[in-house]
């Protein structure tokens, strides 16, 4: 059993991609081939917003959105304590200050009441003036974006929606990476829209912005590519890989985003009551990142993973330390009270084998195990 398993999703699509790629390689149009505004173009007719801009990688995507906007020194930038490394990375990269804030317990998204404490904490302080709010699609759900929209405008901050695990997801029918002033996603391989390297995006509805990021993305140029205006990257995106993306986005929206959906039902149909299973509330939409239960403790957490390992079913755990405590920012002098319940779901969190194509039958065997571990327990 794979937990991301990219080699059943080539076989499916193998005639497809083979044919793609070829095609790439017979034009020898390797950088910003047609393939790649074609993708731009099918994207952000999908997501519902007037621009995407393509580039390297999901975490130039957010540094690109932060430059964009100015974001620098004596600026603070909220960010989730529970996420990857790169929603918190690229604030410091550009000089600002990471502020982090918890998040809640049932959705893994940060928590709007200690955003807003945050931001009048730093207010308060006086150190730092407050500039943005970068809120992560964890897992796939969407945040909370009605709460947090609203606490932005009323502290004047721009919001970046980190949909590099959330693409496919929405609410009330409204597409995730929509939701930001700025909103980005991934393209890494185990994304729920993957290609075969590395490889992100840029989406926004600002004209002003999206000329800025279409700069800023190489090496901030004018005119042309030798007429550079500003300061920029080297960020784009592979035309092999928009070629694959094309292929891979026409099946998302076809039926893998349905398939996977059906799969998180069947696992929640099994475990709930068992572990405490993904939370979705209504008019929200998964596109399932990861299926990620929570534990009692970290003893049982950890004893699950490893009798599902003894049985060859792959698990992970995302993620074991909160960002406070990485070793890049243990020393701003956060106090562990404040994220109790990011403490908390690094202890416990464990995320299951997740990808449209997962049988019933893989399900069934994972799902088996897990309650018969939880049984024998309960029986100790």
């Amino acid at each position: 059993m794979q937990f991301r398993d990219l080699q059943r999703q080539y076989q499916a699509l193998k005639k497809d991609i083979d044919m793609a790629m070829l095609k790439v390689a017979e034009g020898c149009n390797f950088i910003g081939g047609m393939q790649v505004k074609q993708l731009e173009t099918e994207l952000a007719e999908y997501v519902g917003v007037k621009h995407c801009i393509t580039c390297a990688n999901g975490t130039d995507a957010l540094t690109l959105a932060l430059m964009a906007w100015g974001v620098g020194k004596g600026d603070a930038v909220f960010v989730p304590d529970f996420t990857f490394f790169a929603s918190a990375e690229v604030v410091s990269l550009v000089g600002a200050a990471p502020v982090f804030t918890d998040v809640k317990k049932e959705t893994f998204n940060i928590d709007p009441c200690s955003l807003e404490l945050q931001i009048q904490k730093v207010i308060d302080e006086g150190k730092f003036t407050p500039k943005v709010v970068i809120a992560v699609d964890l897992f796939g759900l969407p945040a909370e974006f009605d709460a947090i929209n609203k606490i932005a405008q009323k502290y004047n901050l721009k919001v970046l929606e980190d949909g590099a695990q959330g693409f496919g997801g929405s609410i009330y029918g409204k597409k995730a990476c929509s939701f930001g002033d700025i909103s980005i996603t991934s393209f890494f391989p185990a994304k729920p829209l993957g290609c075969y390297g590395d490889g992100g995006a840029v989406f926004t509805d600002n004209n002003q912005a999206a000329v800025l990021i279409e700069s800023l993305k190489v090496h901030g140029k004018g005119e042309n590519k030798y007429d550079n205006i500003r300061i920029g990257l080297n960020s784009r995106l592979d035309t092999i890989q928009a070629a694959i993306l094309l292929v891979k986005l026409k099946a998302f929206k076809e039926y893998e985003l349905t398939a996977v959906n059906s799969v998180a039902d069947r696992y929640t149909a099994e475990l709930d009551g068992f572990v405490e299973v993904p939370k979705i509330e209504k008019g929200y939409y998964s596109s399932w990142a990861q299926y990620t239960i929570r534990l009692e403790n970290k003893e049982q957490r950890d004893e699950l993973q490893t009798a599902l390992k003894e049985q060859s079913i792959p698990s992970m755990i995302y993620y074991q330390k909160p960002m406070h405590m990485q070793g890049a920012f243990k020393n701003l002098g956060y106090c562990d009270d404040d994220f109790a319940n990011a403490w908390e779901l690094c202890d416990t969190v464990l995320s299951l084998p997740m990808h449209p194509y997962l049988s019933a039958k893989d399900i069934e065997e994972s799902t088996k195990l897990i309650k018969k571990y939880l049984n024998r327990r309960k029986d100790i």
